[in-house]
């Protein structure tokens, strides 16, 4: 008997809270019986698949460098160096190595892209853009506005960047 009589005092001194119900899709995200205490449920909703990230792209410059002598008979060349100042040093190198006499000199140098030496009757100009045919065109209208005839591309080349991740 006393048990039951210790039972039914804790039952009557303990005091229960009831939690109101949030519709169906949504949890309570407050205390009490506030019903605009619901939100969405996260959880039940479908997930969208996650289309995987692709890896960041690094490209790296490179360098092309024309460089000839003078009478402009010897031509060196340099393409795919990592500076301007490496492929101007290589294009003369080729160029005094190729021409056996130091007075070689930088003609043009050009970064992610292409060049060309358009040789004429007259004289020869180096052209530089982004595509060799961008560079020919932009070299044949140096030809033409300076009564060059003949004029035809005798060299060119690209140096284009270069994807390292």
């Amino acid at each position: 008997m006393k048990a039951l009589c210790l039972f039914v005092l804790l039952l009557a001194t303990t005091t229960i809270h009831a939690q109101a119900a949030c519709p169906p899709g949504t949890i309570p995200y407050g205390a009490g019986n506030d019903p605009s205490a619901c939100g969405p449920d996260d959880s039940q909703q479908p997930q969208e698949p996650q289309t995987p990230r692709l890896p960041r792209q690094i490209w790296v410059d490179r360098w092309g460098a024309m460089a000839t002598n003078e009478p402009g008979d010897v031509l060196g060349v340099a393409t795919n160096m990592q500076s301007e100042s490496e492929a101007k040093r290589s294009a003369i190198l080729d160029c005094q190595t190729k021409g056996r006499e130091p007075s070689c000199t930088s003609l043009v140098s050009y970064r992610n892209g292409c060049a060309v030496l358009l040789v004429g009757d007259k004289f020869f100009n180096a052209s530089s853009a982004a595509t060799i045919e961008e560079a020919t065109q932009s070299g044949m209208k140096v030809c033409s506005a300076n009564g060059n005839a003949n004029c035809h591309v005798y060299y060119s080349a690209c140096s284009l960047p270069v994807r390292i991740q």
